[in-house]
């Protein structure tokens, strides 16, 4: 099956040093009421996700933070890609209610017939054109805590602050590199050295994190911004599939005291724990055409029942609070 020019695999992202160097975003077009941007409507956009996907992940926390539930809309693929890219088999018939399509390469064809790069998640669509607006996980978030700010819930957290963006901006720029991104390039590395230098890129950034946060609760003080959603998605991840399935195995979370009551923090509070699905993350990892598993097994382990022990870091750093 061809859907266009789009691709399915991470094959054309290897540069000649088997180093994985990720696609840039095509659609990238930013939210905004001003001429040229995307205007910042209710009802007009569609979010399609993977509970797998770690960029996606926190465009569904930071939705549900802010109480953005009934504003956008929200579309879900199947955690285990297929020989044809993200698949909505998880909708009755196998086919997106709203967009009636199988495949999220399709509508990619659809916005852009030259469109040569992979149909990705997070993805926002716009409704009423029926073609695709915007995929730059990156930013995406920090639309959501900005522009969509008209349509908060009362009461939503800041998750962006406009006297710490600057610093908030780097740190993410730091987690991307060195965490988020880090682990895919030790997983997808081609030489033993592209792996060996990615292996020691994340590893020395969770030593950094671990001190970081033994001086505060989260981030950047008391309150959660953007940088905690950023990190926790990958924190959510790396025991359950990077640690085995990237070869990430200097350490685990666990055996980290900070990051892993931090990590448990944010999980016990909704927003991130009712988005964080392990079973999904794990069969989308060690499942399906990319993961390298030519017998599809899924690992039975690790338990994750304690994700919902407690953490005590609100007694802990109760004298800042």
């Amino acid at each position: 099956m061809s859907i266009g020019k789009v691709v399915t695999t991470e094959n054309n992202e290897i540069n000649q040093d088997g180093a994985f160097v990720r696609q840039t975003n095509r659609f990238d077009t930013p939210f905004g009421n001003e001429p040229g941007l995307l205007p910042v409507e209710s009802g007009r956009y569609r979010l399609i996700w993977a509970a797998i996907c770690p960029w996606a992940h926190r465009q569904m926390i930071a939705i549900k933070l802010l109480g953005l539930e009934d504003v956008i809309s929200v579309g879900k693929v199947s955690p285990i890609r297929t020989p044809h890219g993200w698949e909505f088999s998880l909708d009755p018939n196998g086919v997106d209610p709203v967009l009636g399509i199988r495949y999220l390469p399709e509508i990619y064809a659809k916005t852009d017939p030259e469109y040569s790069g992979r149909a990705t998640v997070p993805t926002v669509v716009d409704v009423k054109t029926g073609k695709v607006v915007n995929n730059d996980y990156f930013r995406l978030t920090n639309y959501w805590e900005t522009v969509f700010k008209p349509f908060h819930k009362a009461g939503a957290p800041d998750l962006y602050p406009e006297h710490l963006r600057t610093e908030i901006d780097e740190l993410n720029d730091v987690i991307f590199h060195e965490v988020n991104n880090g682990v895919y390039k030790a997983g997808f590395a081609r030489t033993q050295k592209a792996y060996e230098d990615a292996y020691h890129l994340v590893f020395n950034q969770l030593d950094k994190l671990e001190q970081r946060l033994s001086q505060s609760r989260y981030l950047f003080g008391d309150k959660i911004t953007d940088s905690d959603i950023r990190l926790y998605v990958t924190l959510a991840r790396f025991d359950v599939a990077y640690y085995s399935a990237f070869n990430t195995n200097r350490n685990r979370i666990i055996d980290y005291p900070n990051l892993w009551g931090y990590a448990r923090d944010l999980y016990q509070i909704p927003a991130f724990g009712d988005t964080t699905d392990f079973d999904a993350i794990k069969k989308g990892y060690f499942l399906g055409n990319n993961a390298h598993n030519p017998y599809d097994i899924l690992p039975l382990g690790p338990d994750t029942s304690n994700w919902k022990t407690p953490h005590n870091r609100d007694k802990q750093f109760s004298s800042v609070n």
